[in-house]
């Protein structure tokens, strides 16, 4: 869905924090929404922790930096870090390019797949998020 100029695929669970997951038979691949890339600008690092980190809900996972914003990600779930986009390695810019697809960060495997009904999921839910963090942001430039 489109809202306010800015992609949301309506199949997706959002974290308030701007970042996406998408549930893969019993995996979750995370990545950071259209939202906050495009609130970032060019993006210049991604941290790739090591695979088989424990996760914590609400915990720092990684960290992301681009030339004018260094942020916090945080897990969605409680379970383990499976997987890493290695390509983001050399090519962080993946995440402006295609947040939702190749710009992919991290694969989680969650202890419980409850934990997804914490996050946003669905227009009646996304949009008027997506709405509230436009005004937020758009009084404070």
């Amino acid at each position: 869905m489109e809202i306010g100029g800015y992609n949301f695929p309506g199949e997706l669970y959002y974290d308030p924090e701007h970042f996406w997951v998408r549930v893969e038979g019993d995996e979750l691949v995370m990545g950071m929404d259209d939202f906050a890339q495009k609130l970032a600008g060019e993006i210049v690092y991604v941290q790739l922790p090591n695979e088989g980190k424990k996760l914590k809900k609400g915990k720092k996972l990684a960290k992301v930096e681009s030339g004018k914003w260094l942020g916090k990600v945080l897990s969605p779930v409680d379970g383990e870090l499976i997987a890493v986009n290695e390509d983001l390695e050399l090519k962080p810019e993946l995440i402006n390019q295609d947040c939702y697809g190749a710009g992919w960060m991290y694969r989680l495997k969650a202890d419980d797949l409850g934990d997804l009904g914490e996050l946003l999921h669905g227009a009646a839910a996304v949009e008027p998020w997506v709405n509230e963090e436009i005004a937020k942001h758009a009084s404070e430039g």
